[in-house]
């Protein structure tokens, strides 16, 4: 897939990350493991649209998914919304799209894990976490369509250079994630650069549950990294 420099910016300042902060500061330093590894968790988000399942990377991203899960225990989730879908200019199947509480209800933030530490990276159908700066992520979350490195950590940049913090991918319901991808979005955007991305009706997400470990011909193979 070729990446569109400007969809980038245009992303990245949607989320406030052109601003330069001190991010090392705000990121949780790695401790060495001294026990089997942990078993990743699976999370079913159910829509009008369909179902999603996610699989969350436990071992590699503790505390995000730890967060994530916080929100599917107390069934917060089950009053969120996908609310945005941001599409690459004349496509219609890359991009990503946003879904959360937008702050209404939200636990307290995170500390955030970037993939530079946890090793996960912004490929087709990561689920990762939004944020403003470093340490600021609470509910909202976003699933890629497509291939999106440029949301990777990036050590050698300038500034806020952490990046997103990937912690899970979908395994079953990618076509469900892409049809939301296409729907409308004449929404009014609070951050004008979202403008042209805020679905109207929003998609609610009707239930979000733990499940099983998915199987069947339609669960996704793990991406090669």
């Amino acid at each position: 897939m070729t990446q569109r420099p400007f969809v980038r910016r245009e992303i990245l300042v949607g989320a406030g990350l052109l601003a330069a902060f001190p991010a090392a500061a705000q990121v949780l330093a790695p401790s060495p493991l001294t026990r089997p590894p942990l078993p990743n968790a699976y999370v079913a988000l159910d829509t009008p649209q369909g179902r999603i399942v996610i699989e969350l990377a436990v071992e590699q991203a503790p505390i995000t998914t730890a967060n994530f899960l916080r929100y599917v225990d107390r069934k917060l989730y089950d009053k969120a919304t996908f609310f945005r879908a941001s599409r690459a200019p004349g496509a219609v199947d890359y991009g990503l799209i946003q879904g959360g509480l937008q702050n209404v209800g939200a636990l307290p933030p995170i500390a955030h894990e970037p993939t530079s530490q946890t090793g996960l990276k912004h490929v087709d159908g990561a689920v990762s976490i939004a944020r403003t700066a470093p340490g600021t992520a609470t509910s909202d979350f976003f699933i890629c369509i497509g291939d999106a490195p440029y949301l990777d950590a990036n050590p050698a940049g300038t500034g806020d250079n952490l990046g997103f913090a990937a912690f899970g991918r979908v395994v079953q319901g990618m076509d469900v994630a892409k049809k939301i991808l296409a729907l409308p979005t004449p929404g009014k955007a609070i951050n004008p650069v979202m403008k042209g991305q805020i679905l109207d009706p929003p998609v609610p997400i009707t239930s979000a549950r733990r499940v099983p470990v998915p199987t069947g011909p339609d669960v996704t193979a793990p991406p090669k990294l």
